[in-house]
């Protein structure tokens, strides 16, 4: 605690000698990535708050940090003793960024931002809105570059090459069809900026991002020339290889904006490219990017991908589990390296997709907790465990919540909370509904039982998630705040309701979704769910008197479905035995 006060006073005196009342450092890095290199941690750096979300702002005599629900309990204890106030956002009565400005500030303040890591149109929003009120924005500094000692360089991992068995598509294919679209918006050529876009469009990997297989670059793409902008070091020679053979160029990760000046044409622009890159193009349209609702939609070969995936999943969790129940002097770290070592029997595992979430007890009301030495707790024969986890595979990304009984007899209450979660999740599971519906239409499934009994939760319902790449995919999400891209055949998206009971248990329930068609009428055209994820729910903490005939014929199907996929994979009697226990028909 005291390097982040240290930090933030050598902040203010370098604001004080450039004229800034105030200073606004956010999560993202130059490519509006949710989890970032660590070179691009500022705000953890500033602040000591480690999740994903969050903007820390800072003036010459006051600080806050805002983030969301899934992070109010850790970020209050991170933030403690610190000079940062916790903003929770989306809560009544916490106001915006711009708005607490507003408040503190004078007409006529200079608030500083860094243009290289902040996307266009929320430079321009931020300014717009300061500005009425006499506050400019200025964008051309970076405390972090300057003040940041010891910062950890770029990443330079090699890239490496998505196999097309995996891939189902050329990236010739891709581009050819990404063109098409840059077209009809008018445009000649376009500047990919985000990374899963960019390892998604030229199908090619890597490992610059924690749990994330991406690479720092920028893509220039147009009919005649596609151009990788890149660390150089980064492209071994098959690599260099499978460019040249797909007619791709590269240059110098740093060359960006001069090549950008160099172009003719009006050039496409995603609202998240950052303002520095943003501003050397003169001749510009800024719209939402193709290629997000492209790559949204799976291919057969990812979805053959994302099935081999859950196998290959599935077999280590049931081992796993296995392990679990007779497992003795184990801890949260501990489980955590256990699975992990299990996932690594396979020779495609290439990692995890996020750290995994181990939180036994109190600790499973953290939505995000994440064990660390000194939170680590031994588990007992008694109580919850929920663990949310998930893994890279060559094939395809995995994702899954459980809630675990560890031992003992559950309590009412416990029985109550995770039987409205599990209503939740086969609610959203089952559900019909027309094609290209948003899933903020869709939300309501999950939480209506939770609702009726007062219970709620505040964070999504469901994110998409990439075909070896980042679990968080967009654009589509299932959540209560609105979100305008529909849903449709073809897409993942995750379907994890819960509630948490802050200092007793939280419990989760996270399976990853297919959409598929469903049936055509007059009314058009319906879809619906199909579950990917193959591991038993724990049917313990169930208060059958709370499920619906159809709620628990559903939960059967589904376990017939998972061991009838995974018996045939398991070469050990005992867990062949636990599969088929924890599947038994209810």
């Amino acid at each position: 605690m005291n390097i982040i006060n240290e930090r933030v006073m050598l902040l203010r005196q370098w604001m004080k000698d450039r004229n800034l009342s105030a200073y606004i450092i956010g999560s993202a890095d130059p490519h509006a990535s949710e989890y970032t290199p660590v070179h691009w941690e500022c705000r953890q750096w500033i602040s000591g708050f480690r999740g994903s979300a969050g903007t820390a702002v800072i003036t010459l005599e006051d600080a806050a940090l805002w983030t969301d629900s899934r992070y109010f309990i850790a970020a209050n204890e991170a933030l403690r003793d610190t000079p940062f106030r916790l903003m929770k956002e989306r809560v009544e009565g916490t106001p915006s960024i711009a708005e607490w400005l507003i408040d503190k500030l004078a007409a006529s303040s200079i608030v500083g931002i860094d243009g290289g890591v902040v996307g266009i149109n929320e430079a321009e929003e931020l300014q717009d809105t300061l500005y009425k009120y006499g506050i400019t924005l200025e964008a051309r500094y970076s405390a972090p570059d300057e003040l940041w000692s010891n910062r950890p360089p770029l990443p330079d991992d090699p890239i490496k090459v998505q196999p097309i068995e995996w891939a189902g598509e050329s990236a010739s294919s891709k581009i050819n069809r990404l063109m098409d679209e840059v077209d009809r918006l008018g445009c000649s050529q376009m500047l990919v900026s985000q990374l899963d876009e960019i390892a998604w469009l030229l199908n090619l990997r890597g490992n610059d991002v924690h749990c994330n297989p991406v690479f720092v670059s920028y893509c220039m793409v147009s009919r005649e020339t596609t151009t990788l902008f890149c660390d150089p070091s980064k492209i071994t020679s098959e690599v260099a290889a499978y460019l040249n053979s797909c007619g791709i160029k590269t240059e110098n990760y740093n060359q960006v904006k001069d090549a950008i000046k160099r172009t003719e044409g009006k050039i496409l622009l995603s609202p998240l490219t950052n303002l520095a890159v943003a501003d050397a193009a003169v001749n510009r349209l800024i719209a939402v990017s193709p290629i997000a609702a492209m790559k949204a939609r799976k291919n057969e070969a990812e979805i053959r991908g994302m099935r081999q995936a859950m196998l290959q999943d599935g077999v280590a969790l049931v081992k796993w589990l296995h392990w679990l129940e007779q497992a003795e002097d184990i801890s949260e770290l501990s489980i955590d390296a256990k699975l992990t070592e299990l996932r690594s029997q396979w020779p495609d595992f290439e990692g995890l997709s996020f750290d995994t979430i181990a939180a036994y007890r109190e600790h499973g009301a953290i939505v995000h907790y994440e064990a660390t030495e000194e939170s680590n707790v031994k588990l007992q024969r008694e109580g919850v465990l929920l663990v949310d986890t998930g893994a890279q595979y060559t094939c395809g990304t995995t994702d899954i919540t459980r809630t675990l009984l560890l031992g003992g007899n559950p309590t009412d209450e416990q029985k109550r909370v995770y039987s409205l979660v599990l209503k939740g999740h086969i609610a959203l599971s089952r559900l019909k509904f027309p094609r290209n519906a948003s899933g903020t239409q869709l939300d309501l499934a999950a939480r209506y039982a939770m609702w009726q009994e007062g219970y709620n939760f505040g964070h999504g319902t469901g994110h998409g998630v990439g075909s070896h790449l980042c679990v968080h995919e967009g654009p589509h999400q299932i959540r209560m705040n609105y979100v305008s891209a529909p849903i449709c055949e073809g897409m993942t998206v995750t379907d994890e309701p819960g509630i948490y009971l802050e200092g007793r248990f939280g419990v989760r329930i996270e399976n990853v979704l297919l959409c598929v068609p469903y049936k055509e009428t007059e009314f058009g055209s319906f879809v619906g769910f199909e579950p990917l994820t193959l591991c038993p729910i724990d049917t313990r903490l169930i208060d059958l008197t709370m499920m619906t005939p159809v709620e628990i014929e559903w939960l059967n199907n589904y376990h017939h479905m998972v061991a009838e996929l995974l018996l045939p994979l398991l070469d050990n009697e005992g867990d062949r035995q636990w599969l088929q226990n924890a599947t038994k028909k209810l």
